[in-house]
């Protein structure tokens, strides 16, 4: 199974977000738009695990902690890697400090059982759309300059989630399959 650690975020951003698309959606017609539904923010992709080594991934993760709930607010767009020769549109995410920190004590929790370690910095973001060329992008790229600071909401959040990932010719499904409480409210 192909699995992967992420957080969740409420129904007022994915509805912000659809809204979002939506207007966008006809700028660039080529796009792979990903479905608002099963967007996440990924810590970690994990990669193909057998079931027996899923239990163990579930143990370290299991042992996660932080000081408090990550918060985090979705504003500003922007290409991966750049909008020039874009692969990626997508949305960035204003996070507290300890955002990153999980992300990484979810990455050290993990190497010891042979899970590879992320080459690339982590950068956290909401994938709206893929591109497998950047031909008829002009429009995108401009709106995207007009709304940069459109705010499309906040959350904070608590715990994070492990999904199994089944690549179907429609896309990519997501099944959760268990969920982490790392952080308490404060009272």
């Amino acid at each position: 199974m192909r699995l992967f650690a992420a957080l969740d975020f409420p129904e007022a951003i994915r509805d912000a977000i659809r809204a979002l698309v939506s207007r966008l959606k006809p700028l660039a017609k080529d796009a792979r738009w990903v479905r608002v539904e099963g967007m996440h923010v990924t810590l970690k992709f994990i990669g193909y695990a057998e079931p027996e080594q899923r239990e163990q991934i579930v143990a370290a993760l299991a042992l996660i902690r932080s000081n408090a709930p990550v918060e985090m607010r979705f504003r500003g767009l922007g290409f991966f890697p750049t909008e020039r020769r874009p692969r990626v549109f997508w949305c960035g995410i204003d996070a507290s400090p300890n955002l990153a920190e999980l992300a990484a004590h979810i990455e050290r929790a993990l190497l010891p059982l042979g899970v590879a370690t992320e080459q690339r910095a982590f950068v956290p973001h909401l994938t709206l759309a893929r591109f497998d060329s950047s031909h008829g992008l002009g429009e995108l790229v401009r709106m995207s300059h007009q709304i940069q600071s459109l705010d499309l909401g906040a959350t904070r959040e608590g715990q994070f989630h492990l999904f199994e990932s089944v690549l179907k010719r429609s896309g990519a499904e997501y099944t959760k399959l268990r969920s982490f409480s790392f952080a308490k409210e404060p009272a």
